[in-house]
C-alpha cells in the first residue's frame, strides 16, 4: 500500500503555492518593475521584488499613477524633511512600484527587517497588493547585515522565528497571503537542519534555500550537498521548498528540482543578463544567434518607457544585457537619456520607440544638467544658516530628482479596475 502524500500547509486564498514554479529571484536593481514584467513575459511563474527595508516603506503613501497604471508607494526622503531647501518642489521618492494588472498574484514582496514590529508595520502597507511576503535572511551584503538583517538573522534564529511568527499572525492571516523566508545554508549540515526545522514550524508556506554559505561570493560554485536534506524537512512539514544558486535556465531548474527533491527553483544573475532563460529552449528560450539579444533588449527598453522607469536603473540593466563586445556597448554606456540610448542601439526604426523615449525624457526631466559634485556643493550650501535658494537653483533642482510622482495622482484605498493594456502585456 502506497504511503499517503505528505500534507501541505494550506495556501491562503490570496496567496500562491511555490510548488512547480521557476521564479525570478530577489535582486537589487534587477528586481525592479521592468525586469519583473519582462521575466513574466518570458515565462517566469512568479517574481520576487528587490529587498526593501521595512523603515523605507513605513510612512509611504499608496497612489495609482494614471500615466503608467502602476501603484507607487512614495514618500519624502529624510534628507528633504530635515532640509527642505534641498528641493523647494517637495517631490517624493518612489520606494516601490507594482503593476496590479500584470503582476496580480505573481509578485512576492521581499522585506529586509530585524524587528517584528517594524516588519509587520511595513508588510501591512503592501499586503493587499502582493501574493506573499518573503523575509530576507540570506543577503550577506554589509548594508543588510549591519542592521541585523539579511544573513545576520541566521545567527539570531530566535529573532528570525519571532519575525516570521508575527508576520504570519498579523499579516498573513488577516490579508490571506503566504509568508515565506529565504535563507543560506550554514557551514554544518546539522546546524542547517536545526534552523530549517524551527523555521517551518512558524506557519510559513514557503522556504527558499540559497545553496551557498553567507561568506561565499556569487563566483564560488553553489554547494548542493545540503539541498535534499532541506527539501525533505520542508516536505515533512508541508512547506514548499525552492532552491537557488547557479540555476541558469528553465530546463536546468526542472532537472535540479527532480534530482534534489525541491519543489521549485529561483533564477538570479542568469535572468539579469537574459530574461528569456525562463522560456523553454524549444520555445526560443536563451539567445539563439549573435544578434538575438537585440529582441530582448528592445522589449526591455519598451517596457521601461511604458512604466517610466528610473533612467539609472534602465541604464544599469542594459549594461548587463547588451554584450560587452558589441560595437554599440560603449556608446550605450555614454548615454544620458532614453532618446540617446535608442539611437545608440540603432533602434530608431522600432515602432513608436523614439517618440515614446522623447515623451518619457520630458516627463522625467532627463538628461540632468547638474553633475553630482555640483549637487553635493548645493547640499553643503543649503545646510549653512540663512542659506537661500534662488530661482536658477530651483530650476536646476527641479531636474535633479529622477523619480517623481506623476501629477495628478490619486491616493487609493482600493485598486480600481484597469482597462486591459494593449501596449503592455505579459
Amino acid at each position: 500500500m502506497a504511503s499517503p502524500a505528505p500534507a501541505h500547509v494550506p495556501i491562503p486564498k490570496n496567496g500562491v503555492d511555490y510548488r512547480g514554479k521557476v521564479v525570478l529571484a530577489p535582486m537589487v536593481r534587477s528586481g525592479e518593475l521592468p525586469s519583473r514584467l519582462l521575466a513574466l513575459k518570458y515565462g517566469a511563474d512568479l517574481v520576487w521584488g528587490p529587498e526593501t527595508i521595512d523603515r523605507a516603506l513605513i510612512g509611504t503613501t499608496r497612489r495609482l499613477n494614471p500615466n503608467t497604471s502602476t501603484l507607487e508607494f512614495s514618500r519624502l526622503p529624510s534628507s528633504k524633511i530635515q532640509n527642505p531647501a534641498l528641493d523647494p518642489f517637495n517631490r517624493e521618492s518612489v520606494i516601490y512600484r507594482i503593476h496590479p494588472e500584470l503582476e496580480h498574484k505573481r509578485l512576492i514582496y521581499q522585506i529586509g527587517t530585524s524587528d517584528p514590529t517594524l516588519a509587520v508595520s511595513a508588510a501591512k502597507i503592501v499586503a493587499a497588493d502582493v501574493a506573499g511576503i518573503d523575509v530576507n535572511a540570506g543577503c550577506p551584503k554589509p548594508f543588510s547585515t549591519a542592521g541585523g538583517m539579511g544573513a545576520a538573522l541566521l545567527k539570531t534564529p530566535d529573532l528570525l522565528c519571532n519575525i516570521l511568527t508575527a508576520l504570519v499572525e498579523e499579516v498573513g492571516k488577516p490579508f490571506e497571503i503566504g509568508i515565506s523566508v529565504k535563507i543560506r545554508i550554514l557551514e554544518e549540515p546539522e546546524d542547517t537542519a536545526v534552523l530549517v526545522r524551527r523555521l517551518v514550524n512558524t506557519g510559513i508556506t514557503g522556504l527558499t534555500v540559497h545553496c551557498r554559505t553567507a561568506p561565499m561570493r556569487p563566483r564560488e560554485r553553489a554547494i548542493r550537498g545540503q539541498l535534499k536534506m532541506v527539501a525533505d524537512i520542508c516536505r515533512e512539514a508541508g512547506v514548499a521548498c525552492l532552491m537557488n544558486g547557479d540555476v541558469y535556465s528553465r530546463a536546468q531548474a526542472l532537472q535540479l528540482v527532480q534530482e534534489y527533491g525541491a519543489d521549485g527553483a529561483m533564477i538570479a544573475t542568469a535572468a539579469e543578463k537574459n530574461p528569456s532563460v525562463f522560456r523553454p529552449e524549444s520555445e526560443g528560450g536563451t539567445f539563439v544567434g549573435k544578434q538575438a539579444w537585440r529582441m530582448v533588449v528592445e522589449e526591455y527598453l519598451r517596457i521601461c518607457l511604458q512604466v517610466e522607469n528610473r533612467w539609472g536603473n534602465t541604464k544599469y540593466l542594459l549594461s548587463q544585457m547588451v554584450p560587452g563586445k558589441d560595437k554599440c556597448y560603449t556608446a550605450m554606456n555614454q548615454c544620458k537619456c532614453y532618446r540617446e540610448v535608442v539611437r545608440a542601439l540603432s533602434m530608431e526604426d522600432a515602432e513608436g520607440l523614439m517618440q515614446l523615449a522623447t515623451e518619457v525624457d520630458e516627463r522625467l526631466c532627463i538628461p540632468h544638467s547638474e553633475f553630482k559634485p555640483g549637487k553635493r556643493a548645493k547640499v553643503k550650501e543649503a545646510a549653512k544658516p540663512g542659506a537661500t535658494v534662488n530661482a536658477a537653483d530651483e530650476k536646476e533642482q527641479s531636474q535633479a530628482k529622477r523619480i517623481r510622482v506623476a501629477q495628478p495622482v490619486a491616493e487609493l484605498s482600493h485598486i480600481p479596475e484597469l482597462a486591459p493594456s494593449t501596449a503592455l502585456s505579459v
